[in-house]
């Protein structure tokens, strides 16, 4: 009986050995397991693919990289030189976000394609300038003088109301953002007036008395706008450019620290000493 007692103990004791072995060697791999998922986690990073003009959009962009780099995410910026494929292309969902425009352009654009699309961060705004390599004042104009300015609705109308700041044209009252050469009312030199696409501008300005020019084009055509132009826009211009983003992404993480980067104390002394006032911040 002594000698079947004591079997029974040394079983026992034996499972119980086995049971404790078995139960640390589960709590190890697990916590081997947690601890390599955490390392994937921490090593594994976000990108993001944010669509730009070249000046001076995809230039800022540039100098929030790092910063991003720092929280995990990596910039992926993709170049465009129109207006339009950037909206298209944020709207299908090839691009997370883009940052080339002005609210009334996004406004418009998306009124038109019915997008949806809105924005997360105003940046800077380019005064949009009169350039002339024909005459130096535009008093200098010849009547009958070709000025171009963009086709598209909201920078044409945005350069009508540039020419009537100038004083070379009037426009019917109220007539705003949305102003149209039909909309002139007076034109004391009779200034023909031709539309063309806002990237061609700088490449016909030979061919022109005169051009409006946004100042992004400005700059990759290498005008400085706060020397070359004739007259330009002030500071109070509501034309702010913004990092638009669909609809329902305005909480992303990843978005929002694009935003905050794009609004950081480094992207305005960036802007402020790059473009010497051809380019504004707005935060």
């Amino acid at each position: 009986m002594k000698r079947f007692i004591r079997k029974r103990i040394l079983i026992t004791l034996l499972i119980f050995g086995l049971l404790i072995v078995s139960l640390v060697g589960y709590g190890a791999k697990k916590a081997n397991t947690s601890a390599k998922q955490t390392q994937t986690t921490v090593k594994k990073k976000i990108t993001i693919k944010v669509g730009a003009t070249p000046v001076p959009h995809a230039e800022i962009l540039n100098v929030v990289k790092p910063i991003l780099e720092k929280k995990g995410i990596n910039l992926n910026i993709v170049e465009f030189t129109d207006y339009v494929q950037p909206n298209l292309k944020l709207a299908e969902k090839e691009l997370d976000a883009n940052f080339f425009q002005h609210i009334p352009y996004l406004e418009d654009f998306s009124k038109e394609h019915r997008l949806n699309l809105t924005y997360i961060a105003k940046v800077h705004i380019e005064p949009m300038g009169i350039y002339s390599q024909k005459v130096k004042k535009l008093n200098q104009l010849k009547q009958g003088a070709t000025i171009a300015i963009p086709n598209d609705a909201t920078n044409g109308g945005r350069a009508l109301l540039l020419l009537q700041s100038a004083g070379l044209i009037k426009l019917k009252p109220n007539v705003g953002i949305k102003a149209k050469v039909s909309d002139i009312i007076k034109n004391p030199k009779k200034i023909k007036i031709i539309e063309l696409e806002a990237a061609t501008l700088p490449r016909v300005l030979p061919d022109v008395d005169a051009a409006v020019i946004n100042t992004n084009y400005a700059l990759e055509a290498k005008l400085v706008p706060t020397k070359d132009a004739l007259f330009i826009e002030n500071a109070n211009s509501p034309y702010v450019n913004v990092l638009a983003v669909r609809k329902g992404d305005e909480f992303r993480p990843e978005l929002k620290e694009l935003a905050k980067a794009l609004n950081s104390p480094e992207v305005k002394k960036f802007i402020n000493k790059k473009y010497k006032g051809a380019v504004i911040p707005a935060f």
